[in-house]
């Protein structure tokens, strides 16, 4: 598996105005005694600005991986140096996850980061204890309202076949992540306690190879992970936390000290943040080539996710659902003992984006609707392609664009039709609409369903046995067969 960089900045030099001791903050944490504050040096009219953030969390690259290459922010701050005189110095850390970003902003090491809406609310948390290190929630990066980024897969050949095949069992995931808060909810959602199964707590990139070498019997992750190890045959979907039907959801924090000496940063960071998402949502398809380029993870799987009806929605504001999402989660953290208090009211700020939006955050912070869909006309169907629970996409090899399809029975069709290789093929699944590979469902044949949509795919065993259950004339394909019944 890819590691996980973790870069220590430069040592800088707080403003006089900010400066605190630290020795105390840095013993708690582990950290050297050297470590400093951000702001402008000493000295010099050079304002420094730390971001953190976890370059393989695709759920995050418009704040992050996609942000830094594309160059956005660096240039807004270029340009706003031409008039104030000021030069502006970007400082971008890589980090695996949220803990040690958040450890990093305690120890004033970080002015602004990326993390998911688990890690979020610890970061306010702890944050909170240190005056200068209170952090506010001042964006989203993306969400999905239904859940689907945190996933549970197994081994390619393991028998569990639902949830409940997993009691007793050793299942590794990232204490205090949205990945285990939705693990402990599906296994009480499916009669079983979190007692009920053993919990191992690895970082993703360590739980993966754990999970392929068959020293733990599941891993609950959040994106890209589960669907990384699906993409390269090392894993098998077991549970998409989706059927939760809890919102999931990445977002930015920054130091509240920092954002109000430097008002103008935090206003071209939020700029550069919308414009990458504007950018994404109108290239998908390059901007998941550029992101895996920079990251390592197959464009293919970059493409799952960011994709036109892909697993995320990329929208920097901070929608009620998502707010509404983190009171829900707040009490899992207090009992691990992760946060003590956090008043949310103040914690979740979004005066920033509406500096930038004006009249328009209202509504565009109440709206869901996806800016990035699949449409078209079906080559080989014949039927317009509009309808988000059947709309399909495949990625043939050496193709520059991909193509559509009305329902997944029409994309198999467009497959065995072409002469040439395929390099990804999108369906949602049959149940609930969440995209995946169309080699990774479990196909179910139904002969009494229209012709163009008797092959419906499924993301886990488990709900096409549900489906043959109440359908005595359908039966199960694999993948190869389910290509030979669209022929």
């Amino acid at each position: 598996m890819y590691p996980f960089p973790h870069p220590v900045p430069r040592p800088l030099l707080l403003k006089r105005s900010r400066r605190r001791p630290l020795l105390g903050v840095l013993a708690v944490l582990g950290l050297g005694a050297s470590a400093c504050g951000t702001g402008t040096s000493a000295g010099s009219s050079t304002v420094v600005v730390n971001i953190g953030f976890q370059s393989k969390t695709i759920n995050t690259v418009t704040a992050g991986t996609l942000l830094r290459q594309r160059g956005t922010f660096e240039r807004r701050l270029n340009a706003i140096g031409k008039t104030s005189g000021v030069h502006y110095k970007v400082v971008w850390q890589d980090f695996p996850s949220g803990p040690p970003l958040t450890a990093q902003m305690i120890a004033g090491k970080v002015d602004i980061g990326s993390m998911g809406d688990y890690p979020v609310l610890v970061n306010g948390s702890k944050t909170a204890e240190f005056p200068d290190a209170s952090s506010e929630l001042v964006a989203v990066t993306g969400y999905n309202l239904r859940g689907s980024l945190n996933e549970v897969v197994v081994p390619k050949d393991s028998p569990a076949q639902k949830l409940t095949d997993l009691r007793g069992k050793v299942v590794s995931t990232s204490v205090g992540s949205a990945a285990h808060g939705m693990l402990v909810n599906a296994l009480r959602k499916n009669g079983l306690s979190p007692d009920d199964v053993k919990l191992l707590n690895q970082e993703p990139a360590v739980g993966a190879s754990a999970l392929q070498g068959k020293q733990v019997a599941a891993l609950s992750q959040f994106v890209p992970w589960p669907q990384l190890m699906v993409f390269r045959k090392q894993g098998r979907l077991l549970y998409d936390g989706g059927s939760n039907g809890v919102p999931t959801f990445h977002a930015v924090v920054s130091r509240k000290a920092y954002a109000d000496d430097h008002p103008e940063v935090m206003r071209a960071f939020l700029e550069s943040v919308r414009a990458t998402a504007d950018y994404l949502n109108k290239n998908p398809l390059a901007a998941a080539q550029q992101v895996a380029k920079a990251t390592g993870i197959e464009p293919e799987v970059v493409y799952l996710y960011n994709g036109p009806n892909g697993l995320v929605t990329f929208d920097p504001t901070i929608k009620p659902q998502l707010a509404d999402a983190l009171s829900k989660d707040l009490p899992f953290l207090k009992d691990l003992g992760s946060v003590k208090n956090l008043d949310l009211d103040k914690f979740v700020n979004d005066s920033y984006l509406r500096k930038i939006y004006g009249a328009s955050y209202d509504a565009a912070s109440k709206s869901t609707a996806s800016p990035n869909t699949l449409s078209g006309r079906d080559p080989v169907c014949h039927e317009p392609v509009k309808d988000p629970r059947t709309a399909s996409e495949v990625w043939f090899s050496g193709q520059k664009s991909t193509r559509v399809a009305a329902t997944p029975t029409c994309l198999l069709r467009q497959i065995v039709a072409h002469d040439g290789g395929v390099r990804a093929a999108y369906v949602p699944d049959a149940k609930n609409g969440t995209r995946m590979f169309a080699s990774a469902a479990t196909w179910v044949l139904d002969p009494d369903r229209a012709a163009n949509s008797r092959l419906l795919p499924f993301a886990v065993t488990a709900d096409a046995d549900s489906y043959l259950a109440d359908h005595s004339d359908a039966r199960k394909l694999g993948y190869e067969a389910a290509l030979e019944a669209a022929s």
